[in-house]
């Protein structure tokens, strides 16, 4: 209790230094609480733009905290666009944990030293995050391999920082006018189960896996091999993968890199990983990227860092690629139209009020050069228009959008002259016609071989049970016939007993009462 009190109060300290509140009170219900907290506290600068303040305080409040900015920038359907920029530039400046505390830790998920586990171990971490570090080691056989060790703790401090997250969204919720728009409920949920899947780094090996069998046959992208022996759920060790960052340019030029095509490179390997397998890494930031100098597989992406991935069903790929190719044909009304097939929009909307606010919204891009237009804003627009019309943001879409901005940002920073839609759309028109055409159509068939193989030796037993039951049915039908009609007669056979049963009932008391009046007259 005390400890939380503590955290709290840090917590009260850091958003009162840079201004957090600000920020909050400034959307306030009660507009004057603003101007009343604003004249308390006087004596701050606040001269500094609202999302650069948001950015260092979490940065400040530590990594559970800048994990929580990182996340929330990802939200760019509901974050105003300055605050999810700045946010966007949080990096995880952690320093590194105890090295005898990361060996404690591999003894205890691996049953056994490092020393006994590997030919050789470096204590020295190579990298340092908020959720893990990593080490370099080689193993028995002489292959080498990072090892990477889930910080001690993590657990209980993700959840004490949690519930004092859910605290100040459920004030956020009650006070702050935009407050329900935004659900920062549901942001804090969303980011609580994001947290502690990244605990889980066995979740990362069998992602890090998925992605490597994808691209197995590919002259693309590089994955680490898992070494599934020594994987745990709080350690895990993968394949050493030696290359450049793909942020250090200047290294890169002078390897002798093709920075176009790396550029055009990346592209491509984001958009096959969406039509293609609809299995997408989520956080392709430049510190999860090299670029191999190894002669054997030169200028191919290195992908490292799997805890955050995304995936798309056929549903998604399909409404995706229908608005990427409807856009650039500016078929507005098609976009309108794929929205509400989809269910996203309501069944009522109008066609025509959609159509004019996506024109609205999207025809001033085509002023400028197709190469400067981006993928990324295009759906950030399309998302914003959509909420006007009530429509639910898929999260599977939003981490889409996100990773496109990454994307985007990297390829233009390795070739500004990259033209996104040149690069992009023969794929997009080759996967539609892959879907629709005849092609689509065999491979469909093909999939679905092995599931009907052992129907069609069975078709003749089952036509002949399905033709038995139809004439059973038949049977009974004709029955139930009978039986209706046969009720029908005794129905009237019964009404013609009564009518005339009480007809002569009525006349002999009609008879009895003459006769009573007769004999007494």
């Amino acid at each position: 209790m005390i400890l939380k009190f503590l955290r709290l109060t840090k917590i009260v300290s850091v958003t009162l230094r840079y201004g957090i509140d600000e920020i909050a009170i400034s959307g306030l219900k009660i507009p004057r609480t603003a101007r009343i907290v604003k004249a308390v506290l006087f004596w701050r600068d606040l001269s500094a733009p609202r999302g650069e303040r948001l950015r260092k305080a979490l940065e400040d409040l530590g990594p559970i905290f800048v994990k929580f900015g990182q996340v929330l920038s990802t939200r760019r359907d509901l974050m105003p666009p300055d605050i999810a920029e700045e946010l966007s530039k949080l990096q995880d400046r952690v320093p590194s944990f105890d090295p005898d505390l990361a060996i404690a830790q591999i003894k205890k998920s691996l049953g056994a030293h490092p020393d006994e586990l590997f030919a050789t171990f470096e204590r020295q971490p190579v990298a340092s995050a908020s959720i893990a570090q990593v080490h370099f080691a080689t193993l028995k056989d002489g292959r080498e391999v990072a090892v990477k060790v889930l910080r001690p703790g993590m657990k209980e401090t993700i959840d004490q920082d949690i519930a004092l997250m859910q605290v100040a969204a459920g004030w956020l919720e009650t006070l702050w006018a935009d407050g329900k728009r935004l659900k920062p409920r549901e942001v804090v949920g969303e980011f609580d189960k994001y947290l502690h899947d990244e605990l889980d780094l066995m979740r990362e090996a069998a992602n890090g896996s998925q992605l490597r069998r994808n691209f197995m046959d590919s002259d693309l992208l590089l994955v680490p091999e898992m070494h599934w022996d020594f994987c745990s759920s709080s350690v895990i060790v993968m394949e050493r993968m030696k290359g450049i960052p793909i942020s250090q340019t200047e290294r890169l030029r002078e390897a002798g890199v093709d920075m176009s095509k790396l550029s055009r490179d990346g592209v491509t390997i984001f958009f096959t990983q969406i039509f293609r397998d609809g299995f997408f890494h989520a956080d392709m930031h430049p510190g999860n990227i090299l670029v191999s100098t190894d002669p054997a597989t030169f200028g191919r992406y290195i992908a490292l860092d799997f805890g955050i991935v995304g995936t798309l069903n056929d549903f998604d790929k399909d409404y995706l690629s229908q608005n990427f190719l409807a856009f650039f044909r500016r078929d507005y009304k098609r976009v309108a139209e794929a929205h509400i097939e989809s269910g996203w929009a309501p069944k009522d909307t109008r066609v025509d009020e959609l159509e004019a606010a996506v024109r609205a919204c999207c025809e001033p891009i085509f002023d400028r050069p197709l190469k400067d237009i981006s993928f990324g804003q295009v759906l950030l627009r399309l998302f914003q228009t959509s909420r006007r019309f009530n429509v639910e943001v898929q999260p599977q879409l939003v981490l889409l959008q996100k990773t496109l901005l990454n994307i985007e940002g990297l390829g233009r920073q390795l070739d500004p002259d990259l033209d996104l839609w040149k690069t992009a759309k023969p794929y997009l028109e080759r996967w539609m016609n892959e879907q629709v055409g005849w092609r689509g159509l065999v491979d469909k068939l093909r999939a679905e071989a092995p599931r009907y193989s052992h129907i069609f030796p069975q078709l003749p037993r089952l036509a002949h049970q399905a033709l038995t039951r139809v004439a059973e049915q038949d049977n009974q039908s004709a029955v139930l016939t009978a039986l209706l009609t046969e009720q029908r007669r005794t129905n009237n056979l019964l009404r013609v007993v009564i009518y005339f049963g009480g007809g002569l009932f009525a006349g002999i008391l009609a008879a009895q009462f003459l006769m009573h009046f007769y004999f007494i007259d």
